[in-house]
């Protein structure tokens, strides 16, 4: 029977982002998406802070908290000297996401003499690190992560034995082993009266395969502990390897991401044409020296050629900005992804019109193709930003890139545009003139209200009526710059015939920065 060693680094998020904010392990760190806390260091739990809270409750309880947005290139970036380390005494390693690898525990036990020596031999690797880890080593994958949470070695056989007490939420507790709606199915059991995963296990394949859907039956196989697919052993033949000769080599994380996009979507024309799904990837790149540099990645589901495209930028982000103790000495010449396993292609679901993916996945598939002609810069993304006017929240970036937006959207910005936000947001600024009842200019005071209330409004050759209005919301930017310092006034304005503006004024001049639908 071949065993499986899971190692896993508890607050991973929240661990990577106080490493690049080079603050100390002792410093609470909370990770937040949507506005609420999903992932927070030891130190933070301690004051209080909890997954799932709002981002303002949390900063309450802990009053010195470091609160950063979520950032998986973030995460795998600074995930790659762990990786390395690992790798340098047990290869094999598989990387399910930042945080988390498996690999198999027959060689690594055979190494050092047992499976508990193997165990505290890689927490001593990745401590050497700065990293905290805890290891599990169970018959099957899923029974390792979830032993590897309780840093438990569970004994040849006792698979089922060891999950049956546990809460069933622990079935939807890793991500990489779960379909997106595990969640789901969970609360659903529970509702159902089954709350633990031995009570879900103790119900017939037959009633839960006809009553539930596939990710039901694969939850039930790992509750039951039965055979999962193990971490690989061999490589599939070559004949679905795709590979790009760099020339020149590449040096730069931005131009090796573009390449690794365009190999990307060869890869899966190369699997769509063999009519297979990749679920474990390989990722191997050759120096200009001749250094060889590889990593196995894993997934629940069958990647996407976006999510093999991030999977390529993450690991050669990684080796590049020199975070792995395997720095190449020399440019990439030779990049290379390997399907390490395949599945029929039906598991990856295909779209409405055909092929792989929905229509937003065909559109970005094409805007590669564009960028491919006309270089990265030439389609560029928004990612939201930090700012006041709507155009200021927005940062544009080439389609690809990591999306770090120039200023960041959860800091505090006085003056910021109430909602709704514009449907579209203009960059010329024509200038409009908008007037009283008495045909004079409506202005804002320094008070910072309308000097009259506004009852018409001119744009070029066309007059509307106003029929009401909200604001102004006054503006007054980088006082401390006189260079830099700006003093505006934004407001949104109802005209007839149901159009609606959002309008600025700017010593004493209206211009339109956006309009409504």
């Amino acid at each position: 029977m071949s065993r499986v060693l899971a190692l896993w680094c508890p607050d991973w998020p929240a661990v990577a982002a106080a490493a690049a904010a080079d603050l100390p392990p002792t410093h609470p760190v909370a990770v937040t998406s949507g506005n609420r806390v999903i992932a927070c260091s030891a130190p933070a739990r301690a004051d209080g802070v909890r997954r799932g809270l709002r981002r303002r409750e949390s900063q309450a309880r802990c009053p010195r908290l470091h609160v950063v947005t979520a950032d998986p290139d973030r995460d795998a970036r600074l995930f790659e000297p762990v990786a390395s380390a690992v790798d340098a005494v047990a290869p094999g390693v598989e990387v399910l996401r930042p945080g988390l690898v498996v690999l198999s525990a027959r060689g690594v036990a055979r190494y050092f003499g047992s499976e508990e020596a193997a165990a505290e031999r890689l927490v001593d690797q990745v401590s050497a690190v700065g990293v905290e880890c805890q290891v599990g080593i169970a018959d099957q994958l899923s029974t390792a992560v979830i032993a590897a949470r309780r840093a438990t070695l569970v004994p040849p056989g006792e698979g089922a034995a060891f999950l049956a007490p546990l809460p069933m939420r622990e079935l939807a507790a890793e991500p990489s082993l779960a379909a997106p709606h595990r969640g789901e199915l969970v609360d659903l059991l529970h509702r159902l009266g089954l709350r633990t995963i031995g009570s879900f296990a103790g119900l017939s394949a037959g009633d839960v395969a006809s009553r539930f859907g596939t990710d039901a039956v694969l939850a039930h196989r790992a509750a039951r502990g039965e055979p999962e697919r193990p971490p690989s052993g061999r490589s599939l033949p070559p004949d679905l390897e795709v590979e790009e000769r760099c020339d020149p080599v590449i040096e730069r994380v931005d131009a090796a991401a573009f390449a690794g996009r365009a190999l990307a979507e060869k890869l899966h024309r190369t699997l769509s044409d063999a009519a297979v799904a990749c679920t474990r990837l390989s990722i191997s790149a050759s120096t200009g020296n001749g250094e060889q540099l590889s990593r196995i990645w894993r997934c629940a589901e069958p990647l996407t050629p976006e999510a093999t495209a991030d999977r390529v930028r993450w690991q050669l982000d990684g080796w590049l900005t020199g975070r792995s103790e395997k720095r190449p000495t020399a440019g990439i010449a030779v990049l290379r992804l390997e399907p390490v396993e395949v599945v029929a292609a039906g598991a990856l679901q295909l779209g409405l019109w055909g092929g792989v993916g929905d229509q937003d996945e065909r559109a970005r598939r094409a805007l590669v193709r564009v960028q491919g002609l006309l270089g990265g810069e030439a389609v560029q993304v928004g990612v939201l930003s930090g700012g006041r006017g709507p155009a200021e929240r927005i940062t544009l970036l080439p389609l690809g890139d990591e999306l770090i937006p120039r200023n960041d959207p959860s800091e505090p910005w006085p003056g910021t545009l109430p909602e709704p936000a514009p449907a579209a947001v203009l960059t010329a600024y024509p200038e409009v003139w908008m007037s009283d009842e008495r045909g004079m200019a409506v202005t804002v005071t320094e008070r910072g209200v309308f000097s009259a209330p506004p009852a018409r409004l001119r744009w070029g050759s066309r007059e509307w009526a106003v029929c009401g209005w909200a604001g102004p919301w006054p503006v007054d930017e980088r006082w401390w710059d006189p260079p830099a310092a700006r003093t505006a006034a934004r407001a949104q304005v109802l005209l007839e015939e149901s159009r609606a503006l959002l309008v600025i004024c700017t010593a004493g001049r209206w211009a339109v920065e956006g309009i409504y639908e």
